[in-house]
């Protein structure tokens, strides 16, 4: 591992000016996943992980192949992010949050339980609800864990 680093130390000391572009697009691509979390966050209905399976209105019920269509950008773009947060983890900048909102993006089964058992957790949870609550917004509904009522 040691000598990871080392050797992108090197190629940081080798390359100076492409290592501040890949500084800036790192803080880059941090701000504006950031940001885009932080709209998703307060756009979601108060209840949208208490149900199994998304709204009605949800894109999913729209046409077959605009559906597809949207289906496949989205996991190509949770690709790439999650590409480029394993990138930026050898970067300043925020790797992990670049990672976690590429695997959003992604579908794999099991991903709405994740979600659900996440949004459990205290800080995740008072993290969010104080985001909803700056922009006037409701806070989540948690869902109850499985077996309880």
């Amino acid at each position: 591992m040691l000598d990871l680093f080392t050797a992108a130390l090197d190629w940081f000391n080798s390359h100076p000016y492409l290592a501040v572009k890949v500084v800036l697009a790192s803080v880059l691509l941090a701000v504006v996943s950031l940001a885009v979390l932080v709209v998703a966050i307060i756009k979601m209905s108060p209840d949208y992980f208490v149900a199994d399976k998304p709204p009605d209105s949800s894109w999913r019920w729209r046409h077959p192949l605009l559906r597809i269509v949207f289906k496949a950008l989205k996991s190509i773009a949770g690709l790439v992010l999650l590409l480029a947060g394993i990138v930026l983890l050898l970067t300043p900048g925020q790797g992990l949050l670049t990672m976690l909102v590429g695997l959003s993006l992604i579908e794999f089964p099991g991903k709405r339980r994740l979600e659900q058992r996440m949004l459990r957790e205290r800080h995740v949870l008072k993290s969010i609800n104080w985001i909803r609550a700056r922009a006037g917004r409701a806070p989540m509904i948690v869902p109850p864990k499985r077996g309880d009522s």
